[in-house]
């Protein structure tokens, strides 16, 4: 064994440890486009276990490097030596409003953070487009920007406090007044040279006053060098040092930033201009109009996007040179947005626009033009060629140069051949992100990005005077260039920072430092092309938080990781390699995927990896599993009947006596093949169905449903979705022939896709018939079979399809909320109730629905701040128990820090099973909660 592997599981939990092949090789990518195989991957839980890895990385001259929500872009957050994972054990929060700021550990989401800053009209300064998967760590580590922070509420000037651990093992905190003498104390190393680097600069007036200047605009290249200029105390210069440190000086265990308004009021417009000279003359006369956010898409870049669905019909026909900018104002108040908007009239209706500009305050239009804008990056995927790398660089420059600066940039992707690269970005700050893709599999094409990428820092630094990183970080692809852009005296003095901090060289060796002057060549990362499905991810990270087995196996993005090695293998004939990953991806890979497809929702090329676990799996039958699968779809009837039996047979003796969740527990052990019992399964649904003649609406209740009831309820979902299609004036027509069919869920995710095709015809075409050909809508019950018939119907048979697209269906949740409610009278609200949305809800846009829905019936709705998918996936909470107890740990601890609520519902019988086991809540359907409240 290493003895660094050996050292470290002799002082930390082994379950916190991660050796296996499978996992170093899906940790050795991040968002950048450069890769380490680590040696061991980490997940401590507390300060002291920090210090311990400290303690035996610099025994034995080992690496460590730290990762949040591994989004970084520029090399911060991979290593061939210790990687500490931080995204399970960090994300302890806390807003305190007498000093108007918010507490954080590094391993919760920037999203997440003014998610729970919310409730206050309060957000972070710090904005970037992958907020919602960025963790607080590294937005710290890269002192990132964004939309509309520009510099004055970046990490560096909102910071309260922070508190770090040194290499060296001692802890300290900035807002612990005694802890600035014990700095002083116990690091007179440290000390003395933090005060000899203040001394040099303010001796140097040339380096000073350009520290100063450069300071004034984005600026991430190197050390945060104003920290000398802008404190007085060791401690305090330290502290602002770490805020773009990118966790090569120290680890930050927790910090507060100050946080701002969340301007409530906002109006939006897409304004496009004939080109990119034009949209970057229009950026100063829209800061003097005061516009909050102008972000600069060229048309290559609005090219990567036209595949999203409600884009203006004439986006595909704008001209090859246009240039779009996209533009908010935002105010406190609807009467302030009014003033605003009427003040910049006069620049607006003076700019040389291709179409008139067109505000919207909608808050789903102007979700859609901010997606359209943060998925620029990881969309250039969905048109790069299959194979090819994307790498994107970070740069800035005077915005009253913009416009000749970015002729000058294309000028240098046509000399060097980079015929797609695109152009976006925060042109309000003259901070411009471009894209280019290549193959890097041939020295050729290495020297190729070289040449090209050195050209790149000559035009930023000597002709304009920019800089090369403005938000982004240094990390490895601008560490060789920081001399080009700081001069001599400003590495010498980053680089002594770096050896009085950090004098074994342990944390992040390479990032910022770095001696190599082809650094930003070295390690590169190549994306072998896999199945289809799942090609065009660039592994931007984009989907891991909200993947309900992130913490137990993989995400998206490592299960996509490790095909490509699998690729990789195959292509070196590595036979033996190969198998030995393949066995292990069985489990990590397919077995804990709930292929509930949330990561298709955070992607911005809708990459659903349950798609591709779904395709895998297929692969994996063999001609006997699916001749039986086609069996059962065929007799699902009869599967069925026996279901019900066998549930009411084994929910009555469990209840006895138990054994039956004993024995089953005994027998996954030996083969987890073998389900689990889960006592929360419940009574047998007891229902029948009526003859209503004339109906407005045919009742499809699904097969869980019409086989699992409520054990607490005495009237069964059916009957009680009846009672208030009643008491409404509605006439529905439940058909007993619905018995034996199904929306084909059960196969095709499993990958029987024949079977699911049998099942899924015969369903259709007894909607057809029971709905008159189309002609009566048809309300389903569960929201998953809802969004799986929508989901597949490109599969059906043509037969099958040219019925289905008759048909009008209707989920529950908007069926109760736009067609019953309104008919009924609330007799008795509740005071608070819980929701618990489902997977099928967040993705066919219902949770408004929903909401809206027990907003009717309580005064109060809370839904978990880590509401999310349960892992329940039909049947992974009966083979994968685990899974679910992980997917559900989170939003289960949001619930049990709540108050007494009178009720917690949901709209899917397997969902609620989950919940009410991990909870210990009595989940139910939202139909539940309605019919008691109304008359």
């Amino acid at each position: 064994m290493i003895p660094v592997i050996e050292a470290l599981q002799k002082a930390i939990d082994n379950n916190r440890i991660k050796t296996d092949d499978i996992d170093l090789i899906s940790y050795a990518s991040d968002a950048g486009f450069y890769s380490l195989t680590p040696k061991v991957i980490v997940q401590p839980c507390s300060d002291q276990e920090i210090q311990q890895i400290f303690k035996i990385a610099t025994e034995h001259k080992e690496a460590v490097v730290f990762r949040a929500g591994g989004t970084s872009l520029s090399g911060q957050t991979i290593t061939d030596g210790i990687l500490v994972d931080l995204s399970r054990y960090w994300d302890k929060i806390a807003y305190k409003a007498d000093t108007n700021t918010i507490q954080f550990q590094p391993g919760i989401t920037g999203a997440m953070v003014n998610k729970y800053l919310q409730p206050y009209g309060k957000k972070i300064g710090p904005d970037p487009s992958s907020i919602s998967a960025a963790m607080m760590g590294g937005i710290l580590s890269n002192n990132s920007s964004g939309m509309c922070c520009g510099v004055k509420y970046n990490s560096y000037h909102t910071l309260s406090h922070v508190s770090f651990i040194l290499p060296s093992g001692h802890a300290y905190n900035t807002s612990v007044k005694t802890d600035s003498n014990r700095f002083q104390n116990e690091q007179p190393a440290l000390y003395n040279t933090i005060q000899s680097l203040k001394s040099r600069i303010h001796n140097n007036q040339l380096l000073y006053n350009k520290i100063r200047t450069k300071y004034q605009t984005k600026n991430t290249v190197g050390y945060s060098l104003n920290a000398f200029i802008d404190y007085e105390q060791p401690l305090d210069i330290f502290a602002h040092l770490l805020i773009g440190g990118e966790g090569t000086l120290a680890f930050i265990t927790e910090a507060s930033l100050h946080v701002i308004a969340d301007k409530p009021f906002k109006a939006t417009a897409m304004l496009y201009f004939d080109n990119i000279y034009d949209a970057c003359n229009s950026i100063i006369p829209l800061k003097l109009a005061d516009a909050e956010a102008l972000e600069l898409m060229d048309r290559a870049s609005l090219k990567s996007v036209e595949h999203l669905k409600g884009l203006p019909v004439f986006f595909k026909e704008l001209p090859e040179t246009c240039a779009a900018i996209l533009c908010e104002f935002q105010a406190e108040t609807k009467e302030g947005l009014a003033i605003l908007m009427e003040k910049a009239g006069p620049t607006l209706q003076q700019l040389q626009l291709l179409y008139p500009a067109s505000f919207t305050n909608n808050p789903i239009e102007r979700e859609f033009y901010w997606k359209i804008r943060k998925g620029m990056f990881p969309s250039v995927g969905a048109v790069r060629q299959s194979g090819s790398t994307v790498i994107l660089e970070d740069i800035a420059f005077p915005v009253e140069n913009l416009a000749t600066a970015l002729l000058d940039l294309q000028a240098l992707f046509s000399e060097y051949h980079y015929d797609n690269a695109i152009i976006f970005g925060h042109a309000k700050d003259g901070n411009i992100h471009f894209v280019v893709t290549q193959l890097l599999d041939t020295e050729a094409e290495v020297n190729r990005y070289d040449k090209f990428l050195r050209a790149v820092v000559h035009l930023v630094v000597d002709k304009y005077n920019g800089t090369l990183k403005a938000e982004h970080g240094t990390g490895r692809n601008m560490a060789p260039f920081i001399e080009a852009e700081w001069g001599n005296d400003a590495l010498a003095i980053m680089t002594a920072l770096k050896e009085a901090a950090d004098p074994h060289n342990i944390l992040n060796p390479g990032v910022i430092i770095n001696k190599s002057s082809n650094a930003h060549i070295e390690n590169l990362k190549d994306l072998p092309s896999i199945e289809e499905v799942v090609d065009k991810c660039i592994e931007c990270g984009y989907c891991e938080h909200v993947c309900p087995s992130k913490n137990i196996t993989m995400t998206p993005r490592r299960r996509i990781v490790a095909r490509r090695q699998l690729k990789r293998l195959q292509q070196q004939k590595k036979v033996s390699e190969y198998q030995s990953l393949l066995k292990a991806y069985q489990y990590q890979g397919l077995d804990t995927c709930a292929t509930d497809g949330l990561c298709a929702t955070e992607c911005p090329v809708y990459i659903n990896t349950g798609t591709l676990v779904k395709q895998l799996r297929s692969e994996n039958h063999s001609a006997a599993q699916n001749k039986l699968a086609n069996f059962i779809a065929r007799h699902f009837n009869k599967v069925e009947k026996t279901a019900k039996a066998s549930i009411s047979s084994i929910s009555f003796i469990d209840r006895k006596t138990k054994i039956p969740t004993t024995i089953s527990k005994s027998l996954h052990k030996v083969a987890n093949t073998i389900p689990v019992w889960m006592q929360e399964v419940g009574s047998v649904a007891k229902w029948q169905g009526n003859d209503t003649p004339n109906p407005d609406v045919i009742y499809f209740s699904s097969c869980i449903n019409r086989i699992m009831g409520h054990e607490h309820q005495p009237k069964s979902l059916q009957k009680t979705i009846l009672n208030l299609c009643k008491k409404a004036g509605i006439n529905i027509l439940l058909s007993e022939k619905i018995n034996g069919h199904c929306c084909g869920q059960p196969f095709s995710s499993k990958g029987f896709n024949e079977a699911a095709r049998i099942i899924e015809d015969k369903t259709i075409n007894l909607l057809y018939h029971l709905s008159d050909k189309g002609r009566i809508p048809v309300m389903i019950d569960f929201t998953s079979c809802t969004y799986t018939l929508l989901q597949n119907q490109e599969a059906f048979h043509s037969d099958t399809l040219t019925k289905f697209r008759q048909l009008t269906l209707i989920d529950s949740i908007e069926f109760l909320n736009n067609m019953v409610a309104p008919k009924l009278t609330i007799h008795q609200k509740k005071n608070k109730v819980t929701l618990h949305p489902t997977c099928s809800t967040t993705k066919l846009l219902l949770t408004q629905h929903l909401k809206n829905l027990a907003a009717l019936c309580a005064s109060e709705v809370y839904i978990p701040e880590h509401a999310g998918c349960c892992g329940m996936a039909g049947d992974r909470g009966f083979l994968v128990p685990q899974l679910v107890a992980s997917a559900t740990a989170a939003e289960v601890a949001d619930i049990k820090k709540q108050s007494h609520c009178d009720g917690y519902y949901s709209t899917a019988t397997t969902c609620e099973m989950a919940m009410k086991k991990h909870a210990e809540k009595d989940f139910e359907h939202i139909a539940y909660l309605l019919d008691e409240v109304t008359i």
